[in-house]
């Protein structure tokens, strides 16, 4: 018959976990939610800004969630019962996170909210800062007519080439 050893939780592990985790989890909906707004700014559907968005990040979110948890999953080859809790813990709150929370309680919401999931207080739009991660905005602001007009001609003759005879 064998033997189990079991070891109580150790007091830190929980709070390690939060904190980790929390950074974790920021960046996944950091990397979501930027590509939901660049699409709802482009086309002010909440809904299509949703689909796009997510279509767009979650391989993503998903590959980098199955990265951590093998990562998180390999601590618990060691034989420290403390590692041990922390990799099992961090394995399965990745892997809860990344799925159940970015890929479906986070779009779910965004939809449900329609519009009103982007409604911003006046007085807080007016005191946080205003930027691009890209950068489209400011060009877009400091460009003369002449650069406008420049940049819609290339981009009309990128749509639209003549038929040629060879």
């Amino acid at each position: 018959m064998a033997r189990t050893l079991r070891s109580p939780i150790v007091s830190f592990v929980p709070l390690m976990m939060f904190a980790i985790l929390f950074g974790l989890s920021m960046d996944y909906e950091v990397f979501l939610m930027t590509h939901v707004r660049e699409q709802w700014k482009e086309t002010n559907d909440p809904h299509e800004a949703v689909d796009d968005g997510l279509a767009s990040t979650a391989r993503v979110i998903t590959s980098a969630a199955m990265i951590m948890v093998s990562v998180f999953l390999a601590f618990v080859i060691n034989g420290d019962p403390t590692v041990k809790q922390f990799g099992l813990g961090m394995a399965v709150a990745v892997a809860v996170d990344a799925t159940v929370v970015r890929c479906v309680l986070v779009p779910a919401i965004m939809s449900l909210l329609g519009s009103s999931g982007w409604w911003l207080p006046k007085w807080m739009e007016r005191a946080t800062p205003k930027f691009s991660i890209e950068g489209n905005e400011w060009f877009a602001e400091h460009e003369t007519p002449a650069e406008q007009a420049n940049a819609l001609r290339e981009k009309l003759e990128k749509h639209h080439e003549p038929d040629r005879a060879d």
